[in-house]
């Protein structure tokens, strides 16, 4: 494969050829997002796995404290491809179809990508990484490649083992794993490396990069393992004290804001019978690896860039799907994504059972709720959820081009939401945002570019941010989040004074309460959100 491939390309009936030096002077745009990592589990928001090459990035560019995704993988990737929420692309929820617009499991054609916006403007465009907005059977109509993106190396499930990834694609063709040392987050970076070295010089390229890292399963080199063997033994009531002090020292959240409780279902560490700590350290110490082969990653792809005189004027934005995962894997479960034995014919294992040891490809197993609420630190909840925990990501901004010297290094605590990156490509591409696409009317982008914040500092912020996914309930405006665990009550937060949501204000502020919950019910009318218990079964 070489540049020559990318020269003419087709796009919605438009051809496409080599960019203008205006529009080559663009700045490239590069999305990486990690899957199910909570919000302290990076160096730079205080966590002690290695990431150096994030906490470089976020050392010359942005870290923005208060951003936002929608608490679950496939409606997060529907949201942050196409600037919309997610039920009006058609994934309001996972990937079963209801029968009902919001709720179709397969991204709709009232919605466009950011590659099929970028693309007529003179972009190339291509992906690595786990798509998980359609289902593997709707791939060749559904998939990245029929999505707008040149070139595609990755997986359209949603889940899959590290060593034998299932629904594995090179540009829309089924492939097989290569070579017996195989490791899928790897995989990734060596050929969203490969894209960007072979993208013609003469246009600039949009790059988005999703690792299923650190993903259940645990799976991870056993070296890369042993380097944190031990770290984790004194527990997560620990490791949670330790992270809440460095955030607080790094500015990454207020020292006012209390540490939240450990969860009511996670056991404290000391309860733990002694025989079974190790078992669960180890779980730690795959996920800390995990994490940190996921960061060398980034920086291979960095490194990619440099090399290709591309860096300087690249955009580079890193965040996560959503909070740490508390999800338990049962011994007995058969599905797509768990292989019935591995790539040598050994029987895979699967479940949280301590008598088997997580890491290697013959087993399948979760890190679980105590640790998941540590990855969130200090904020209650887990993936699933819309209280912090379960929403905020850490963003990382990079641009040594576009982020005045003078910010570098900044942490910005203006509320953002992934709806916002549609927007600000669209913005910093010169791009248009079409009314019509391929003959299909286009719903309107719901976001806001960050461009006058990586260039400012601030920016004017939402009216409102909002949050649905299986009847838990959110609306965010300005400093007070009205939000509710389904089927429970609305709970309402004054987020400047108590961002961990400790203190819940709604019996004192019922006029808040009201206005806000006015505010979610016509959001929620106009973006085919449904009930939870009115949600039709899926179809069959």
């Amino acid at each position: 494969m070489n540049r020559s491939r990318w020269l003419v390309t087709i796009c919605a009936g438009v051809l496409v050829g080599p960019a203008t030096a205006e529009q080559a002077r663009r700045p490239n745009l590069v999305i990486i997002m990690a899957d199910d990592m909570g919000f302290s589990d990076i160096g730079c928001f205080g966590g002690e796995i290695r990431t150096p090459n994030l906490d470089a990035l976020a050392r010359a560019g942005l870290r923005f404290t208060q951003f936002y995704n929608t608490s679950r993988c496939c409606p997060t990737r529907a949201s942050l491809l196409t600037g919309l929420y997610p039920h009006q692309a058609g994934v309001g929820h996972m990937m079963e179809d209801r029968g009902i617009p919001g709720y179709r499991g397969d991204l709709n054609r009232s919605s466009v990508t950011i590659a099929e916006v970028l693309k007529p403007s003179g972009y190339a465009t291509l992906m690595a990484g786990k798509w998980h907005v359609c289902r593997p059977d709707r791939a060749e109509e559904n998939g990245p490649i029929a999505r707008g993106f040149d070139r595609h190396y990755g997986t359209i499930h949603g889940a899959g083992s590290f060593y034998d990834p299932v629904s594995l694609q090179l540009d829309g063709e089924p492939i097989a794993p290569e070579g017996d040392d195989y490791y899928y987050t790897d995989a990734i970076g060596s050929y969203a490396s490969q894209f960007i070295r072979e993208a013609p010089d003469d246009r600039p390229l949009f790059a988005y990069v999703a690792l299923t890292a650190p993903h259940w399963p645990l799976h991870a080199p056993a070296e890369a393992i042993a380097s944190y063997s031990g770290r984790y033994d004194e527990g997560w009531d620990v490791l949670r004290s330790e992270r809440h002090r460095r955030m607080i020292d790094l500015g990454v959240v207020e020292g006012h804001w209390p540490l939240t409780p450990r969860d009511e279902e996670a056991p404290a560490w000391d309860e733990v019978p002694e025989v079974d700590r190790p078992w669960f350290s180890r779980r730690m110490e795959v996920y800390a690896a995990q994490v940190e082969l996921m960061d060398r990653n980034v920086g291979r792809i960095v490194e990619a860039l440099r090399e290709d005189g591309r860096l300087e004027e690249t955009l580079i934005l890193f965040l996560a799907d959503n909070g740490g995962c508390a999800e338990e894997l049962g011994p007995s479960s058969h599905a797509l994504y768990i292989p019935e034995t591995t790539r040598d014919g050994r029987p895979v294992l699967q479940g949280n059972r301590r008598d088997l040891t997580p890491g290697p490809a013959d087993t399948y197993q979760s890190y679980g709720l105590p640790w998941a609420n540590a990855s969130n630190t200090p904020f209650r909840r887990s993936k699933h959820w819309v209280h912090e925990g379960g929403i905020s990501t850490p963003l990382i901004a990079h641009w040594p081009s576009g982020i005045p010297e003078g910010l570098g290094g900044s942490l910005l605590p203006t509320p953002g939401h992934l709806i916002d990156l549609m927007a600000t490509c669209v913005d910093l591409g010169g791009a248009r945002y079409p009314a019509s696409f391929a003959g299909q009317s286009i719903t309107p982008m719901a976001g806001k570019s960050l461009a006058p914040a990586l260039q400012s500092g601030d920016r004017e912020p939402h009216d409102a941010i909002f949050w649905e996914h299986e009847g838990n309930r959110a609306v965010r405006r300005g400093d007070w989040k009205l939000v509710s665990r389904h089927p429970g009550p609305w709970e309402l937060y004054d987020l400047a004074a108590d961002r961990t949501e400790s203190d819940d204000l709604a019996d004192r502020h019922p006029d808040v309460v009201a206005e806000l919950s006015s505010l979610y019910d016509d959001w929620a009318s106009r973006s085919a959100v449904v009930p939870w218990s009115d949600l039709p079964s899926p179809v069959r």
